[in-house]
């Protein structure tokens, strides 16, 4: 089956880099087998996807906790196991990214959006965005069984109906339009990750939680499938619940991402193949997307390239209009600049010619290490990472003076902050100081750092610090974050 694979490897790469950005829709196989995945991957129809061109493609990934698999043919009791690890079984991981990728190829940037984020959901006004599939989903059925369809037609045009709802919201909140669109049930966490042979994770802190099956030391180490999706679904004993569980959802996907594109993958035919049956299993995409034409189009995509980061939010502790609920409450205008600078690199003018240094002048870990990361690739240069506590009770951006234009970009950037003159600081220097009233981007992502996690400590004018990376939290890396 792979005879000749050596000959197409460069298209392959793309192929694989194609679904590695996606994580879970992307795998690597040789060029010979590209066609055979091509016309096994389920497709969806009817589907409202795409509009003018922006200049970039624009995926929609949801994940599901769906009991069958992509073909609709019920899961074996033993992946059943797999999927209801711990007590916790009716719990969906809602995995819902917006993945950018501009046309030249040069980079990938997966967006989390927290499932608890109060949205305006057509059809239905104020909702947690998770609803906006599920709830619409149910009451199309319901409507449809009542006008006398069968249960599976009913079935059909509920889910139909729940997608397009949930593919408008996500549209609606940050302003981009997509173009196509994936869905992925947990069993593609288990398949893909025993493919590769396991992915690595590392933990601030040992983890015992019984309704996920989450049972892990602290430290770094190597989870196989069924261990790797305790990983990613637990939410509950996290110090910011969802939050966190998207960040652990972030580091494993760098981490596979990582894995796949690895010589120890690509070189692989075993684990090129189970990679490719992983996928046509768990993998549900677009009847309109080309697969092979993207995927030539991401050949030279590396690692460092792949970027994953969370929507700014306003508070991880909100509550919907009727008081009922606890919501993440996000600012649909901040989400959409928010999107729009990360990643739009028209928008980097004046930003590279700015070194910033970040100091975590608060108590939330790991803020500086995020932010920094965040403006790195926005553009920006990476200065120094620092945690002083100072004497600063708000949010602030020092340069050597206040109308430095750079200054008020990078105030502008992170959520409109104040400019204040230091004349210690260079020309075409900045620093920003967060303290724990900074609710801009980079907020919520607590990623940690590739051992321990805290921002470094001393001051700006004398203490120690270590550069910052590349961006949040890339493919790239020496190894993974540690999380919590």
């Amino acid at each position: 089956m792979l005879s000749g694979w050596r000959g197409g490897r460069a298209a392959a790469r793309g192929l694989i880099a194609v679904l590695s950005v996606i994580v879970l829709v992307c795998t690597g196989y040789a060029w010979s087998s590209i066609n055979n995945l091509e016309s096994d991957i389920t497709r969806l129809g009817g589907l409202a996807l795409g509009g003018a061109d922006d200049g970039a493609t624009d995926i929609l990934l949801v994940g599901t906790d769906s009991r069958t698999d992509a073909k609709g043919n019920p899961l074996s009791a033993q992946e059943l196991r797999w999927l209801r690890s711990g007590d916790d079984i009716s719990t969906n991981t809602d995995t819902i990214l917006l993945i950018r990728v501009p046309n030249d190829g040069s980079s990938a940037t997966a967006i989390s959006i927290p499932r608890d984020s109060y949205v305006d959901v057509p059809g239905i006004g104020m909702s947690k965005i998770n609803a906006a599939y599920g709830t619409t989903r149910e009451g199309v059925r319901r409507k449809a069984v009542e006008a006398g369809q069968s249960e599976a037609q009913a079935e059909r045009e509920g889910t139909q109906a729940g997608r397009e709802a949930l593919i408008d919201t996500v549209a609606n909140l940050t302003g981009v339009h997509v173009d196509h669109y994936a869905e992925v049930g947990l069993l593609g966490f288990v398949l893909l990750t025993n493919a590769v042979g396991g992915v690595d994770v590392c933990l601030k802190n040992p983890v015992n939680e019984p309704f996920s099956g989450a049972h892990f030391p602290a430290g770094r180490q190597t989870l196989n499938g069924p261990q790797a999706l305790s990983f990613v679904r637990q939410r509950h004993d996290l110090p910011r619940g969802d939050l966190d569980r998207i960040t652990r959802q972030q580091a494993y996907m760098a981490s596979l991402t990582q894995k796949i594109l690895s010589a120890g993958t690509l070189t692989d035919p075993t684990k090129l193949n189970q990679l490719q049956a992983a996928v046509s299993r768990s993998v549900v995409i677009d009847d309109d997307w080309d697969v092979l034409t993207f995927a030539e189009q991401l050949k030279d995509l590396s690692g460092g390239r792949v970027k994953f980061a969370t929507i700014p939010i306003v508070d991880d502790h909100g509550w919907s209009d009727d008081g009922q609920q606890s919501v993440v409450t996000v600012d649909p205008a901040k989400v959409r600049a928010y999107t729009s600078s990360l990643l739009d690199p028209s928008r980097n003018t004046g930003r590279p010619e700015y070194t910033v240094d970040v100091n975590n002048a608060g108590t939330v870990d790991g803020l500086a290490k995020n932010v920094s990361g965040i403006l790195t690739a926005k553009g920006y240069q990476a200065g120094k990472l620092l945690s002083d506590p100072g004497n600063e009770r708000d949010s602030v951006i020092f340069a050597k003076s206040a109308d430095d234009p750079g200054a008020r970009l990078l105030a502008k950037d992170l959520g409109g902050l104040t400019v204040a003159a230091d004349p210690t600081l260079g020309d075409h220097e900045l620093r920003a100081v967060l303290t724990n009233t900074y609710s801009g981007p980079g907020s919520v992502s607590d990623i940690g750092g590739g051992s321990g996690g805290d921002d470094s400590g001393g001051s700006a004018g004398g203490g120690t610090a270590t550069p910052a990376p590349s961006s949040a939290i890339t493919a790239g890396s020496d190894g993974p974050m540690c999380v919590n």
